[in-house]
């Protein structure tokens, strides 16, 4: 059964201030979460909506006051079966893509990013087309860094990849005829503005290239942004469904849905697995045959939206977070440093220059992690003592004695090799010898 909180009810019920801080502490805790948003996380941006007086449906009525069309249309496949509706969705697309251009991240974005960071972060997936997340250093699916050159199966450097986008990326484009994908320039926009398609220009270069030899020319392709529509396949569904695949084998323990209404039935396949694995966190039996018992903060799965989940989640879903997904995550940072500040301190316990060494020691240690000297040299210092190349005192007297001790044992044993290699040599000229006047 789904727990609802209310964010704004942090400073009154003491039962939902506790619930909040358990979630705060099982995301602190947590080893291995996955995160899946959607467009809430991205309402504080800058971008604006799609139906207030001066949100996008709005500047596209101006342009094209005779066209009807709902909202889900203008992210519908069959568009482009008409040409009126097309020009419309360029049109469309061309404000959204200047808008997302003038965004900036929000604290959800910076959020998923500090997960990664501290490593507690599987992978993040996106409804979202806007690429905020490549912005604070999340590489994205879409992104030309993670794709493999070549006619190999897998379109993807799968390991690269920390945000999965979902429904493709509006900052390149696509050609509709040879599939070629490139990044989308100011020229595309422009067209796109004028609700026209710009020609691919790789098409153009190949046919060109017919014509050059006296050949017949070959069809030009059109570029469309390459963004994945309702009812259309997503050019890299076969690698998502390898990196979904792998990301529930690593057996999750902790599920974060934020901004998503989860009404695309893609999507709510893909909760309802993650869900089904984060769940089973921390169960089953110890080798004696004795049941486990699940930790308090494993396997949670959190909901954070304005509107609740349906009551087909009462079962999936553990609590739903009614509220901005950036109040939440600056409350769960916050409980987060309260709670374990050991987790975020950075300590500088050595920090100083022997001007005798020539070096530099600065000891960091991060709690958890095993703390490393990081040897910075000072080439305008001369005279750096031998005695210890990595420490920045003179050596103990006592330490002076181990180390005369080995080099007096390494010479010993030099000498009584070279000693028996002399006999030995010695032995075999006699021998020789003797054979001599035998003879």
């Amino acid at each position: 059964m789904t727990i609802s909180l209310r964010l704004d009810a942090v400073s009154g019920e003491s039962s939902t201030r506790r619930l909040l801080s358990d979630i705060s502490l099982a995301v602190a805790k947590s080893k291995k979460i996955v995160v899946v948003t959607g467009a809430g996380i991205s309402c504080s941006c800058g971008i604006p909506d799609f139906r207030s007086s001066d949100g996008l449906y709005s500047l596209v009525k101006e342009r094209y006051p005779d066209i009807v069309l709902k909202g889900r249309d203008l992210f519908d496949a069959s568009l482009f079966r008409d040409s009126a509706s097309t020009s419309v969705f360029y049109t469309f697309i061309s404000q959204l893509k200047r808008s997302i251009d003038a965004a900036t991240p929000a604290p959800t974005h910076r959020f998923i990013q500090t997960l990664d960071a501290k490593h507690k972060l599987v992978r993040s997936y996106t409804q979202n087309i806007d690429g905020l997340e490549e912005r604070i250093g999340l590489r994205g699916s879409s992104s030309q860094q993670v794709k493999i050159s070549g006619k190999k199966k897998s379109k993807l450097k799968v390991k690269e990849v920390r945000n999965v986008q979902l429904h493709g990326d509006i900052h390149r484009v696509r050609c509709n005829f040879c599939s070629a994908e490139m990044p989308c320039t100011e020229e595309h926009l422009h067209a796109f503005e004028n609700g026209k398609a710009p020609n691919c220009p790789e098409c153009t270069l190949r046919s060109e290239a017919r014509v050059a030899r006296s050949a017949r020319a070959l069809k030009i392709g059109t570029l469309r942004p390459a963004i994945v529509l309702y009812d259309e396949p997503h050019p890299l569904g076969d690698d998502i469904g390898t990196i979904q695949t792998m990301d529930i084998a690593r057996k999750p323990d902790m599920l974060i849905i934020m901004g998503t209404s989860l009404k695309v039935h893609g999507l709510k396949k893909l909760v309802k697995d993650f869900a089904k694995v984060v769940h089973a966190t921390g169960t089953g039996t110890t080798p004696s045959g004795t049941p486990k018992a699940q930790k308090s903060w494993q396997g949670k799965v959190v909901f954070v939206n304005k509107t609740p989940p349906g009551s087909e989640w009462s079962d999936i879903i553990d609590y739903h977070v009614a509220g901005e997904t950036d109040v939440w995550v600056d409350k769960v940072l916050e409980d987060w440093k309260k709670m374990r500040p050991s987790d975020w301190e950075i300590q500088q316990t050595l920090d100083h220059t022997e001007e005798s060494s020539g070096f530099k020691v600065v000891k960091e240690a991060a709690t958890k992690t095993k703390s490393k000297v990081a040897v910075k040299w000072n080439l305008n210092v001369e005279n750096v003592p031998l005695d210890d190349p990595f420490s920045s005192r003179p050596a103990s007297p006592s330490k002076k004695n181990r180390q005369r001790s080995v080099i007096a044992k390494q010479t010993a044993t030099v000498y009584v090799t070279l000693l028996r290699r002399g006999v030995k040599s010695a032995q075999e000229t006699r021998y020789r010898q003797n054979r001599g006047r035998n003879g």
